[in-house]
């Protein structure tokens, strides 16, 4: 193994140029103006400090750099994780211990140490087996309750004593604070207009395209600035009590990781395996698509490791869980990030800015923060796609819809685990039920299609079936009762020849019953065939004794030599 398999940035840094720079120091300053409100947001978010939010945004980017693949990911605080961290916080058990940064930190420890045992065994392909409708589905249905649990911070609101009364709820809305509803109301509004009027004012300037970028994703940064000079100006934090974040103390964090109460990770695992598994399954995401963009490649495996590390990274310094969050990677490559720099770079940004900058952080309104993330998450909410996968494949529609439902009604947790059990579910039933096509020849060709799409040449004695999947235990009997009921509808057939043409593999299950469908319909003085087997099949029943029980059935190279033969 070279050392680039294991290090990339080594691969890339020895050809860094200073073109990569120029465009790197660029995209890095974007990115960090980004990167420090979110950090905050996403902490508050997640029911913790919010320094543990910028801690998470300092040394994780560091160390994916390291061992990350992709060139342009921002690897930090996102706020899917952030949801999940906060529904585990609030589970029973865990808030019992009333020791939210410890769980945070564990969370995010146990989060890397699964991430790197997944790279240990190779399991960078689990990504596929959460299917894009149910990740789809839960993104929309954890968005949702962001949504949901931003509106309190947005509107000034208090939380509801009670659950259920509508009378409860409209003693709720006559609390809301006039001046926080008007910060926030006021921070929302700006952070639209920078958004795509002002991006589509700048198109018509002919300004380059990197410098709209980074004007347009200014507004959350310009926003908590106005925020806070708004709090300092009119003592809006004492006089009308609107919520601040507070102090955050003004330093780096330290190295270090006490948290080793084995029942505290007990209780916290389930959790964090979700987190792994929906920050891995994302963050390749995210990367693949800007990848396939600069036509670059991205290795599974190394994210698994890089995202890992960067966890581990995370909870060493005090920070939450991290992952790839696509809004900053979407920035950062817009601004003209070339490669992991930008990101070592941004990191700096931001531990400066904990730094120095610290104390002005106290007087930002939380009701700002509120809209930054009503802003940030409201796109992740895709009510439309459910309609086009419902339009295209309605087991898939089912399964986006429940696990939307299910993150609403039952839980983050379970909502999830419920899209991939019906997923799963779906996928067997499909498996299980293979198409298998009756084809004839049609006129004046040598090709064979379903009887059902084409006019085409049929023979009385000869039946030709081609079965479009793989033969398994899940799936054989149907093909079994698929051959009956087609021979009770062409009572006079004397060959049945079934076309392998898209058969890679048949298990021993499968075998079995296939030689006992060709003795049984040998007693019919009905001969089986096979047709267009491919190499590895035939190389597999060679081992075996079915060829020579097939006979006096053959095995035909192509379709036509078997009706040349048997029509």
């Amino acid at each position: 193994m070279r050392l680039t398999d294991f290090l990339p940035i080594f691969g890339w840094l020895k050809y860094y140029s200073r073109n990569d720079f120029h465009g790197d120091i660029f995209a890095s300053a974007i990115t960090a103006i980004l990167l420090v409100p979110q950090g905050i947001a996403y902490a508050l978010l997640a029911g913790i400090p919010p320094q543990l939010g910028l801690y998470a945004s300092i040394l994780p980017p560091m160390v994916y750099a390291l061992f990350g693949t992709s060139k342009t990911l921002s690897v930090g605080p996102v706020s899917i994780a952030a949801v999940m961290i906060a529904s585990a916080l609030n589970a029973p058990e865990i808030s019992a211990l009333q020791q939210p940064v410890q769980s945070a930190v564990i969370l995010a420890a146990e989060t890397g140490v699964l991430m790197l045992i997944m790279a240990l065994l190779r399991l960078g392909g689990l990504v596929n087996f959460i299917s894009h409708p149910v990740l789809t589905g839960f993104t929309s249905g954890a968005s949702i309750l962001i949504v949901l649990s931003q509106l309190p911070p947005l509107l000034g609101l208090a939380k509801p004593l009670c659950v259920g009364s509508f009378s409860c709820y409209t003693n709720t809305v006559q609390t809301a604070n006039t001046s926080t509803l008007l910060t926030g109301l006021g921070a929302l509004l700006l952070l639209i207009l920078f958004g795509k009027p002002l991006t589509g004012l700048l198109k018509k300037t002919l300004m380059k395209p990197a410098w709209i970028t980074a004007i347009s994703k200014c507004g959350p940064l310009l926003t908590v600035v106005l925020g806070a000079i708004a709090v300092n100006m009119f003592d809006l934090n004492n006089a009308h009590q609107v919520a601040t974040v507070g102090h955050i103390p003004a330093n780096l964090p330290e190295l270090r990781f006490n948290a080793v109460d084995t029942a505290h990770w007990r209780h916290l695992l389930p959790y964090a395996a979700l987190i792994a598994l929906i920050a891995y399954v994302e963050s390749v995401a995210i990367a693949k698509t800007i990848a396939n963009i600069k036509g670059e490649k991205i290795q599974p495996n190394n994210e698994l490791l890089g995202l890992g590390a960067a966890n581990i990274a995370s909870a060493l310094s005090g920070g939450m869980a991290v992952a790839g969050g696509f809004s900053r990677t979407m920035v950062n490559f817009s601004a003209g990030a070339r490669t992991q720099m930008a990101m070592l770079m941004a990191a700096v940004f931001v531990a400066l800015a904990v730094m120095f900058f610290s104390p002005y952080f106290a007087a930002i309104p939380k009701s700002v923060l509120a809209a930054i993330i009503l802003v940030a998450i409201t796109p992740l909410i895709r009510l439309r796609n459910i309609v086009n996968t419902w339009r295209y494949d309605p087991s898939d529609g089912i399964a986006e819809v429940m696990t939307l439902l299910g993150v609403l009604v039952l839980g983050i947790e379970e909502g999830i685990t419920l899209g991939i059990i019906l997923t799963l579910v779906s996928y067997l039933r499909i498996t299980s039920h293979p198409h298998i096509a009756v084809v004839g020849r049609i006129q004046g060709t040598e090709h064979y299609r379903n009887i059902k799409r084409h006019a085409v040449k049929t023979w009385e004695h000869l039946l030709l079936l081609r079965v479009d999947e793989n033969l398994t235990f899940a799936n054989v009997n149907f093909v079994e009762e698929f051959i009956s009921d087609q021979l009770q509808r062409q009572p006079d057939t004397k060959h049945v020849v079934l076309i392998f043409a898209s058969v890679s593999y048949i298990d021993s299950t499968a075998l079995e019953v296939m030689e006992s469908l060709s003795a049984t319909l040998k007693s019919l003085h009905v001969t089986l065939h096979l047709s267009e087997a491919k190499g590895p099949v035939l190389d597999k029943l060679k081992k075996t004794d079915f060829l020579s029980h097939l006979q006096p059935g053959k095995v035909f190279f192509r379709t036509q030599d078997a009706v040349n033969e048997l029509a």
